[in-house]
């Protein structure tokens, strides 16, 4: 039988944080929490979608117990006031799901120069995991799943001299490395905690072809260009469902059997039900996982060492 939200175990007593919760996958995500008795913090940056979000749950669970916290993670100020927040309230977070991003747009900087897709989708998770460390390390055995894209494959290695891309900007070559980037610190997030002996675990998960407003909104801004269009033809074709596309973090991040370090996705690469999958080793991946290491630190000026939260 294929994995689906109706495995999810009985969540009473955890507290669930999700980035990007007011849409898409990371509703979705929320909703099937919510479903099995998480405490679920929608971490997400648009009120008033965020309002919704937490309407349409609180519908299908009256009873949901729900918290809404504004992140913003093309701001490391708000990340961090957020994560103050979580830290002030909770004294552990069970759950951590890095969803949110963005894809394919024009070139654009955050609040903090960084360039917007490597910024929302791999800094900004970054800062904000790390400033929950103290809280994810308190829990008995918390999981952060951080969600990647088969894109990643497309990308190139990291240029510790240019990680904004500004000398040779491309839409699809500054997503492919922020989902490389989430790729290798999902991996290097597990040899932190390995090493550190701690209980958590990190893993990884990538939705396959799903179809949420990511592909439409990527053609309305204007940067995704002709594979774009194509794209967003694909998915209102033959792409998943949104609840589909987001049982692979689910089953990542609820799964009893599931170990950190590994990788959640559809069975197909594109479609299927929600497997583990293998982790194809570059010969020079630990080089990578290092060097985004060194990149993240120095450009959020935030450390992110396990043995010392």
């Amino acid at each position: 039988m294929a994995w689906t939200e109706a495995d999810i175990p009985d969540l009473s007593g955890r507290t669930a944080v999700v980035t990007g919760a007011n849409g898409g996958l990371g509703f979705q995500t929320a909703l099937a929490l919510a479903g099995a008795g998480a405490q679920v913090v929608l971490a997400a940056r648009d009120s008033s979608k965020t309002a919704a979000a937490e309407a349409r749950i609180r519908e299908r669970y009256p009873s949901a117990a729900l918290e809404v916290v504004p992140l913003d993670l093309g701001d490391l100020s708000v990340v961090s006031a957020a994560a103050r927040h979580m830290l002030a309230g909770h004294e552990r977070v069970d759950l951590l799901v890095n969803n949110a991003g963005v894809m394919a747009m024009p070139q654009r900087t955050t609040a903090d120069g960084f360039e917007m897709q490597f910024g929302v989708n791999h800094l900004g998770h970054w800062a904000f995991t790390a400033h929950l460390l103290p809280a994810l390390l308190r829990a008995p055995a918390a999981r952060v799943v951080t969600v990647t894209s088969t894109a990643r494959h497309r990308a190139r290695r990291l240029d510790p001299g240019d990680p904004h891309l500004r000398r040779n900007y491309g839409a699809w070559a500054a997503y492919a490395q922020a989902k490389m980037a989430n790729f290798h610190f999902g991996l290097g997030l597990q040899q932190q905690f390995s090493r550190a002996g701690a209980r958590a675990s990190s893993l990884i998960a990538h939705p396959g072809l799903s179809n949420t407003d990511l592909q439409a909104r990527s053609v309305r801004e204007g940067g995704a260009g002709w594979i774009g269009a194509f794209f967003e033809a694909l998915t209102a074709r033959s792409g998943m469902t949104p609840l589909q596309g987001a049982r692979p973090q689910l089953r990542a991040a609820t799964d009893p059997r599931a170990r950190g370090g590994e990788l959640y996705a559809p069975r197909f690469g594109s479609n299927g039900p929600a497997v583990r999958r293998p982790i194809l080793r570059r010969f020079d991946l630990q080089r990578q996982i290092d060097l985004l290491w060194e990149v993240s630190e120095r450009e959020t000026g935030i450390p992110l060492d396990v043995a010392t939260p």
